[in-house]
């Protein structure tokens, strides 16, 4: 994004795969020059498929508008370059496992005690303390681990991981805030900062409403389905073609529900004359709701619901969703160097902030930064 809200802010970004590139390239979308730090063989996600014109779309997709350079850790040549460059920057990034980065000495007491005003991210699966911050950071056992595969899944089925790696999203997006947080501190203090920002927290604390039932309400929350724990009816029901969403959160709603569903009065049984009741009563609801939704099409309950003011919804497929007119609209979608990429999700003023360059290739920027660095003669790389 030119002249973007990080415009003149210099990102080194040390990690890989997923967690750590997605919060980079947040940044990058705004406007960091974000430099990425690739082995030989660069990041494991350029060597996964699907592969488009023999470019990873994993890769493309989650490291859009950066800066690829090649440096070999495992010499002491790459790591003292590697060190230079991490102290021309405002923050570095880095997602090995913990204690890795300062065998290398690019760990953040190392860094900062050369240059204090560095802001120093480090994303791990369980993060630099506590019993299991040794255990690998695959999103998976993030995910089990967590509490979030618990309260996920049919009521009277396993535990269901959610269909994305929704524990290195949460990280990545959690440090991008991090990292924003303690360069706006830096611009009032001078001071930097260290972050440790680790997967399973912040899936932790993305469960509100798990907190809510064993924090307050004293009970194991537990898997309910595609309905709300605690509101009623608030999830998807059958309809003759296909499965709708709906979402009535107030008395007023239910009632005018009750009333198109042909159960007027409905309100008015102690069954269901709360949403606290509702809930306790959800089975017999639901056979009410369905007796009548099975006899009518989706696109039918979805007009009737919509006209009196009622959240609804059809459920779409991924390919409908992306192809859908509010997508279009919100430019939710955009296209760099031919490949298709989904840039932040957020409207500066009226402009949409992306990067302005496709993903690099491997060591694209290898030359041009080290040029930048320091003269051809006094390099050691």
């Amino acid at each position: 994004m030119a002249d973007g809200p990080l415009s003149g802010f210099r990102i080194f970004d040390l990690t890989r795969v997923l967690a750590g590139p997605y919060c980079t390239a947040l940044l990058a979308d705004l406007g960091a020059e974000v430099i990425k730090l690739e082995p030989p063989g660069g990041d494991e996600y350029r060597h996964i498929g699907p592969f488009l014109d023999d470019k990873s779309a994993l890769f493309q997709l989650t490291n859009r508008g950066k800066r690829s350079i090649v440096l070999d850790l495992k010499t002491e040549a790459g790591i003292a370059t590697a060190q230079e460059l991490a102290l021309t920057c405002d923050a570095v990034v880095e997602n090995f496992r913990p204690g890795v980065a300062a065998k290398l000495g690019l760990d953040a007491a190392t860094l900062r005690a050369r240059k204090p005003s560095l802001v120093y991210a480090s994303i791990s699966g369980f993060g630099q303390t506590g019993p299991w911050t040794a255990k690998p950071a695959y999103d998976l056992v993030v995910q089990a681990l967590s509490g979030m595969m618990s309260v996920n899944g049919d009521e009277d089925a396993v535990p269901l991981k959610v269909g994305e790696s929704i524990a290195d999203l949460a990280g990545g997006l959690f440090a991008s805030w991090a990292i924003l947080a303690a360069l706006l501190k830096r611009e009032r203090t001078g001071e930097g900062a260290t972050l440790d920002v680790a997967m399973h927290d912040a899936l932790f604390a993305l469960l509100p409403t798990a907190h809510a039932q064993l924090f307050y309400g004293k009970r194991e929350p537990r898997r309910v389905g595609n309905r709300h724990p605690l509101s009623t009816p608030f999830g998807c029901y059958r309809a003759c073609d296909g499965m709708f969403a709906v979402a009535v959160l107030n008395e007023k709603h239910f009632t005018l529900f009750a009333a198109l569903i042909g159960r007027p009065g409905l309100d008015q049984d102690t069954r269901f004359a709360s949403d606290e009741a509702r809930t306790r009563n959800e089975p017999a609801l639901k056979a009410m709701i369905e007796a009548w939704s099975a006899e009518r099409t989706v696109a039918a309950i979805v007009e009737a619901l919509e006209g009196a003011g009622i959240p609804v919804a059809p459920i779409q497929s991924f390919r409908e969703a992306a192809n859908s007119e509010q997508v279009r609209a919100r430019e939710v979608i955009s296209v760099l160097g031919g490949t298709a990429v989904v840039p932040q999700p957020v409207w500066f003023d009226g402009t949409k902030p992306q990067a302005g360059a496709p993903a690099p290739a491997l060591g694209e920027h290898t030359q041009e930064i080290l040029d930048a660095l320091r003269p051809a003669g006094d390099r050691h790389d």
